[in-house]
């Protein structure tokens, strides 16, 4: 795999400002994505980075590459507040990027700790007010998450391939 691909689409993550970049790969014949695969993780695992391959259609895969301990931290962070998005940090970061949403598919997960998810069906409206297409269902889980939202949460990453 090209070193420019990773920088193209994978710079805020191999930056540390990012959780994660899924990309799409075209694959040649003969390619052995997989091998490639496992020789970027054995080059990126001392740095805290993994490269997975979520799905493969042919000649193109979906590649994510993610911060594992980032990942974590994402899906254990919990609204805060009443049902409201974590206010110090990921409002702020959102609000920034809620103008670029217009047009673009997007997938949404997260956790809480208590009421219902509203937050997550508010959160939804905002996306969609901005102008931004839902590819799937919304991933919830009450407290952290467990093997079943970890799965749905491939799903998202399906639907957005």
């Amino acid at each position: 795999m090209p070193e420019r691909l990773l920088i193209d689409h994978c710079s805020p993550t191999l930056a540390g400002l990012k959780t994660g970049n899924m990309f799409p790969v075209n694959v040649g014949p003969g390619q052995d994505i997989c091998d490639e695969l496992r020789q970027l993780n054995r080059l990126l695992r001392e740095k805290g980075i993994r490269v997975v391959m979520l799905r493969r259609n042919g000649k193109k895969a979906l590649v994510y590459l993610y911060r594992p301990d980032y990942l974590d931290r994402d899906l254990r962070c919990p609204a805060m507040g009443d049902e409201v998005l974590e206010e110090s940090e990921f409002d702020p970061m959102f609000t920034d990027v809620e103008p670029a949403l217009a047009g673009k598919k997007i997938a949404l997960f997260g956790s809480y700790g208590w009421g219902d998810g509203q937050w997550m069906r508010d959160w939804e409206d905002r996306c969609r007010e901005a102008g931004a297409e839902l590819a799937a269902d919304s991933v919830i889980a009450n407290e952290a998450p467990g093997d079943e939202e970890t799965e749905l949460c491939k799903g998202l990453g399906a639907a957005l391939a």
